[in-house]
């Protein structure tokens, strides 16, 4: 029997095909493909309602948590607002006991106004807006048809989406890249803007039909992309860049944002204005006709098109492309580049199985972005005297901070488990092993580091180098189980021996196998797009074309707008935090996890946008704990887990963003602490903290302290988006914990204890205390906030 499709997840709905600019370098209007003129200008309320129906049904077939559509055109705003609130409306209510709906609209921005904004509000469409830099930059291409600019009515819609009540809305700027334009120029002006995310695009070009090039450079757009890269990291990296992410994440061993990059499945289909199911509109660079299936959403099912050889063929990964790319040392961060600009005349069957147009461009930035990041890497991690250190002593620290934190941390993970390795007495199993281990991080340094970075290494290595009984077979299971699953990750060939421990083969990073009473299984990388674990006679194929084993216990992955975070369940070292940790989630438990997370995530980055983005550049898992039996909140971070915290799923997502936000304080400083010297380390003394009645060394109240600059922002920010009796609960919480952190910051500075670094962290702190301080609120909350401090005193002093 024939498997299952791939699922399609990412629909293009097409609302006009009509636009009311004319630039020059539009795929639609401009490129081989003509076929828009044949179609109806505005898509019919039939077309939209069988195309609800069909995403509905294929969603349900396939238990998807979430479609994602793009209203795209043509200029989807000349549908008008009743035609889009049809789509959005009709969409939510077909999905509405099924899965999740992310709805975007991508425009040209001539049009937007505060009805459309308001109309966006209403049903929670984010919106994308086309602008390619400063007007001389965008003047170039993005005009009416009259010659006239459009560039300041672009940046008047802009302007409209980055005012407060229309903010979340923001989706993003997509950029197509000219080589005319100065790449810092381009930057600057786009930065300018704000936007939470740039689409720095490949003009759409072929090898019948190569892109422009005006110098001789082979490589000068991936040079132009380069510098984007290097002026975006100075900068700290405010904002997502979409194609430098995919990067930086397939060298990591994740998964691309973009199917221009990596070789994930495509799950794209495209519904135009007249039914007409489409493969992707940059395949209309290609040939005239080179989207089209021939099928119609109005008499053939999303499963259908999930088998149409045009998807299919991109959903083959490394099988799918040429025999070229795949001996490429880069192929699983390019993946071949975009299918549509691999296309040439006469070369195969369908004329895609080449490298792409720009495969020089790609192999220049993958390689560029792999030094600069390996460079970085290299030197001595010091934030000393730095403004990344003065930005964590506030107590935030944006993405580069943390990514330095994270780092170091990884450098330290590797010194541990050469420690390991040099110190443990070795078996044949974990000989083997390292010697893959070895081999894999001179050819994949980027899966290895992936999986070097798991949080719970460290424990594992503390243990194996504690010296009792158990240390040996404890050291040679995981040197094992880290090598498989580097293999894995990075795709090659070959076969690592893993031992298993109470009925399961451990993978970090990846998952686990109940394996029974077997002793070992053999895990073979590079299969049908997995791997397989032969286990005595019997083999687990997982992660293949057909299906994966059920005894599989996959990782819950859930990717997140900016933030990718893993669930982690299975790994028998994530039981460091001080707490029963939650067994095996039932996949009903998880996709409760991923709704909280995805809630309180949309909550941190609106309400508290100064912890987001480290947030994202350091936190990869949580560990989900066991209820309290009182029903009181539970988290926790552990001091030798960096990038984990622990928490016991609470009811409502605020709450949720309160635990990670305040937990993270905790891995951010415990890891800051590996860098370098805040405190004495020989102080003895005990410190009492405001909020607790037991005295602390000095390293606990700096940790207590520095965590709760961040409940007090939390609290700060209930206070500002409620009311009635909630905001005054939420504002009496906030005059507490600014009181009491604040007091807490003035015994650090007093305790004589500090490093000259240690007393200008504490200064940073409190300096931000002090902001908060000036926030006017009630006499009744300050009231409050006083009683509470009395007790304390009271009490500490009996």
């Amino acid at each position: 029997m024939d498997p299952s499709p791939h699922p399609l997840s990412q629909f293009v709905l097409k609302m006009h095909s009509r636009c009311d600019l004319a630039c020059d370098h539009c795929y639609v209007f401009e490129h081989a493909d003509q076929s828009w003129r044949g179609r109806p200008k505005v898509i019919s309320d039939a077309v939209l309602d069988i195309t609800a129906e069909r995403i509905a049904e294929h969603a349900r077939t396939h238990r998807l948590d979430t479609v994602h559509v793009v209203l795209h055109g043509g200029e989807p705003l000349l549908a008008g607002r009743a035609r889009l609130r049809r789509a959005a409306e009709g969409l939510r209510a077909a999905l509405a006991d099924v899965c999740g709906l992310d709805l975007r609209i991508h425009t040209n921005g001539v049009t937007l106004d505060e009805k459309f904004c308001d109309l966006f509000a209403e049903l929670d469409i984010k919106v994308g807006v086309s602008l390619d830099g400063d007007r001389a930059a965008n003047d170039l291409h993005r005009r009416y048809r009259d010659g006239r600019s459009s560039h300041d009515r672009v940046l008047r819609a802009i302007a409209l989406l980055r005012q407060p009540r229309y903010r979340h809305l923001f989706a993003g700027i997509l950029c197509t890249i000219d080589l005319r334009n100065d790449p810092d120029t381009v930057y600057s002006a786009l930065a300018a803007l704000s936007p939470p995310r740039i689409d720095f695009l490949l003009p759409h070009a072929t090898w019948d039909d190569p892109p422009p090039r005006p110098s001789a450079s082979a490589t000068a757009y991936g040079d132009w992309l380069l510098r984007i890269f290097e002026r975006w990291t100075a900068d700290g990296r405010p904002m997502g860049v979409r194609v430098l992410d995919s990067v930086l994440r397939t060298l990591r061993g994740a998964s691309s944002l973009t199917e221009s990059l990596g070789l994930a499945p495509v799950e794209l289909a495209v519904i135009e204005t007249d039914g007409a199911l489409e493969l992707a509109d940059s395949l209309k660079t290609a040939y005239d006709g080179a989207p089209a299936t021939g099928m119609r959403v109005q008499a053939n099912s999303l499963d259908e098109m999930a088998t149409h050889p045009g998807i299919v063929a991109r959903q083959r990964g490394l099988d799918g492309l040429s025999d070229t790319c795949r001996a490429c040392p880069v192929v699983r961060s390019c993946g071949g580049g975009l299918y549509a600009h691999r296309y040439r005349t006469g070369s195969d069957a369908n004329g895609f199985m080449n490298p792409s147009v720009f495969c020089a461009d790609l192999k220049q930035l993958i390689l560029g972005v792999r030094d600069r990041e390996t460079q970085k890497m290299s030197m001595p991690p010091s934030l000393r005297n730095g403004v990344h250190l003065a930005e964590l002593a506030s107590g935030f620290g944006g993405h580069e901070a943390v990514e330095l934190l994270a780092r170091h941390e990884l450098t330290v993970n590797r010194e541990l488990l050469a420690a390991v390795w040099h110190e443990v007495p070795h078996s044949a199993t974990g000989t083997a092993a390292w010697e893959t281990l070895t081999v894999l991080d001179a050819e994949a340094p980027g899966s290895v580091d992936a999986v070097l970075a798991h949080p719970y290494l460290r424990p594992w290595a503390l243990r194996s180098l504690g010296g009792d009984e158990e240390a040996g077979p404890v050291a040679m299971r995981g040197v094992a189980e880290l090598a498989a699953a580097a293999l894995v990750r990075a795709g090659r060939p070959g076969t690592v021996t893993v031992p298993a421990h109470s009925g399961v083969l451990r993978l970090p990073t990846l998952g686990a196998l109940r394996v029974g009473d077997a002793a070992e299984g053999r895990v073979t990388g590079n299969i049908d797009d997995g791997f397989a674990v032969r286990v005595g006679s019997r083999e687990h194929r997982i992660g293949h074309k057909q299906g994966t084993d059920p005894s599989w216990l996959d990782r819950h992955l859930f990717e997140l707008p900016d933030w990718t975070i893993a669930l982690e369940d299975t790994d028998p070292w994530r039981d460091v935090h001080g707490y029963a940790v939650q067994p095996r989630l039932s996949d009903a438990a998880a996709e409760k996890w991923r709704a909280r997370l995805t809630a309180a995530w949309e909550w941190i980055r609106r309400e508290l946008p100064a912890y987001a983005p480290g947030l994202a550049a350091g936190l990869s898992v949580v560990t989900p704990l066991r209820a309290g039996v009182s029903g009181a909140d539970i988290s926790s971070a552990a001091r030798d887990a960096f990038g984990a915290v622990a928490v016991a799923r609470p009811d409502a997502p605020e709450t949720l963003a309160c635990l990670l936000v305040h937990e993270f304080q905790h891995v951010k400083l415990g890891a800051l602490l590996d860098l370098t010297d805040l405190y004495d380390p020989t102080c003895e003394q005990l410190f009492y903290a405001p909020w607790r009645p037991d005295p602390r060394p000095l390293e606990g109240l700096l940790q207590g302290t520095y965590a709760h600059i961040a409940v007090v922002d939390f609290w700060r920010a209930r206070h500002r988006t409620t009311d009635g009796a909630e905001a005054r609960a939420a504002e009496a919480q906030f005059a507490r914990w600014r009181e009491q952190t604040a007091q807490a910051v003035d015994t650090l500075a007093a305790s004589g204890a500090l490093t000259e670094e240690g007393e200008r962290f504490v200064t940073a702190m409190g300096e931000t205390l002090a902001s908060r301080l000036t926030a006017p609120l009630s006499p009744d909350a300050l009231a409050e906030a006083r009683r509470a401090a009395t007790d304390h005193k009271r009490r500490t002093a009996s």
